[in-house]
């Protein structure tokens, strides 16, 4: 029995449908670029504003870091005041911050409008999805959902490309003016065409105090690694780092203490949720560490131009936007447990073939062997973990529980791109030397792959290879409250491609019809 549609629950063969995936395709279409292009144009930004590589690591960590940090706040403003209105907001403010960025004149000044940048996309990316579970009717929610998954695959799989072309064509700086037009149809459209919507059901005060605490302990540790190579031990580094600590107790707490807290630390009872975000730590760490050196290593040492860097990588994406829907569908047949165990193995081998990658490198023989394996390790990854997400946790919770791993995974990756030069022994300017970077690079790809390791020895520790089949990964006793539960089907993803290289796709999952006897 389908569910109950609401009577203003709109088709998706009539115009008003197509509209909304339009909308929703435009607006996660500018995060998911953002998410591949500026990468690229590493490089070109720091030749052109005079910066060290810890101005590239702000670049990238200064929009992950309030991305991070608010967008689990973001979905509880949509779902409260108006989903299109958050959405809109969100859309504006990721456009004009974006116009920030092209226009910045300084390090500074990118730093900054690249934290505003983040901001939007907190808005607008929990937004995008829930638009079309709120507006399409549930008897074409699927379709929609694998329209919007399928056409947003594809704006990542090129964005490396698209990143190249412009930064060797106008310039990087257009790197971020391409989100301006993109706001300017996605916005007149959301407010023609796509109706408004909220949860009757949400209510209480927002957890403002544990988003702020969440940023700030992000901020103050990233701020300490980044400057510890070199500032040193000095009281610049310590302070930031033990102030970082003590915020991170603090959110905690925090957390634990609130009524209606951001980040419900009862989620973690489930041992399956626990493990598989944990996992996810590890992965997203090494993932965030190798596409932020990657770049600069295929641009600084093998001496590709921007637009050749950019297409050297499409091959991972590629292969994610073509068979992670196959990959999916493994996972539900073998359980969890081999392909979390299997995917970083397989990653991590390609990061060690990166290290091939050196002066003089041919990209048949040094570079495509390593992105292929480092694609197929995501390939066979990044769905069976997602699956396992919605899986581990009670079904009305799926979508919160996406959420935070996908929160878990940003903040993984922010750690990594501020922690692994440190690790590496890769100084300020580094990149700016082909030998240094290429001899830091080098000690740096291990450090990925050990990490990778570490992740699939908790997989296959902790994963129950049934984990998908019972609801919040537990199995009750007879006669127990929760054996009702179990007779439920737990929360299958609804998001068929994964193309995403810096987090897990938010899928608030496809609700299941309970079994009959």
């Amino acid at each position: 029995m389908a569910d109950s549609a609401p009577p203003d629950a709109v088709r998706l063969s009539s115009a008003a449908g197509r509209w909304v995936v339009l909308t929703t395709v435009l607006g996660s279409a500018m995060a998911l670029l953002d998410s591949t292009v500026v990468n690229v144009a590493l490089p070109r930004i720091g030749l052109d504003l005079g910066a060290d590589l810890g101005v590239l690591q702000w670049t990238v960590n200064a929009y992950m870091l309030t991305l991070a940090g608010l967008i689990l706040l973001g979905g509880a403003l949509g779902d409260r005041f108006g989903r299109r209105r958050v959405f809109v907001v969100g859309v504006v403010w990721f456009a004009l911050a974006s116009l920030l960025c092209g226009m910045a004149p300084s390090a500074g000044v990118l730093i900054g409008a690249r934290a505003l940048q983040g901001v939007g996309g907190a808005l607008l990316t929990p937004g995008s999805l829930a638009l079309i579970q709120s507006v399409i009717h549930p008897d074409d929610r699927a379709r929609a959902v694998g329209l919007w998954s399928g056409f947003g695959g594809v704006g990542a799989a090129i964005g490396p490309f698209v990143g190249g072309w412009l930064v060797d064509g106008p310039g990087w700086r257009w790197v971020f003016f391409l989100n301006v037009p993109l706001a300017a149809v996605c916005v007149p459209v959301a407010l023609r065409h796509v109706p408004e919507s909220r949860d009757p059901r949400a209510h209480g005060r927002f957890d403002v105090l544990g988003a702020v605490l969440g940023a700030l302990a992000l901020g103050l540790v990233t701020y300490a690694l980044i400057a510890a190579p070199q500032r040193g031990a000095s009281l610049s580094v310590v302070l930031p780092a033990v102030g970082g600590l003590l915020a991170g107790v603090a959110f905690v707490y925090t957390e634990r203490v609130r009524p209606e807290p951001m980040l419900p630390l009862t989620l973690f009872s489930s041992r399956q949720f626990t493990a598989v975000n944990a996992v996810t730590l590890c992965v997203y760490a090494a993932f965030g560490g190798f596409f932020f050196l990657v770049v600069l290593n295929l641009q600084v040492v093998v001496g590709y131009s921007a637009l050749v860097a950019g297409t050297a990588l499409m091959p991972t994406t590629l292969l994610m936007l073509l068979l992670s829907a196959r990959s999916g569908e493994l996972g539900k047949r073998i359980g969890p447990r081999i392909p979390l165990t299997v995917g970083p193995l397989l990653c991590a081998a390609g990061m060690l073939l990166m290290t091939r990658a050196g002066v003089g490198a041919v990209y048949w023989r040094d570079v495509l062997p390593a992105l292929v394996v480092m694609g197929l390790g995501m390939v066979v990854l990044v769905a069976p973990l997602t699956a396992t997400v919605l899986a581990s946790v009670d079904v009305g919770r799926a979508g919160l529980a996406s959420g935070i791993n996908n929160a878990a995974a940003r903040a993984a990756g922010l750690v990594a791109v501020a922690a692994l030069p440190l690790l590496a022994g890769m100084g300020p300017e580094a990149y700016r030397s082909a030998d240094r970077f290429s001899d830091s690079f080098r000690r740096a790809m291990p450090i990925c792959a050990a990490v990778l390791v570490v992740g699939a020895f908790i997989a296959w520790r902790t994963v129950r290879a049934d984990a998908l089949e019972r609801v919040g990964g537990a199995e009750p006793e007879p006669g127990e409250p929760g054996e009702e539960a179990a007779e439920e089907r737990p929360c299958r993803p609804e998001c068929a491609y994964h193309c995403g290289v810096g987090a897990p796709p938010l899928d608030p999952g496809e609700r299941p019809r309970k079994r009959r006897a």
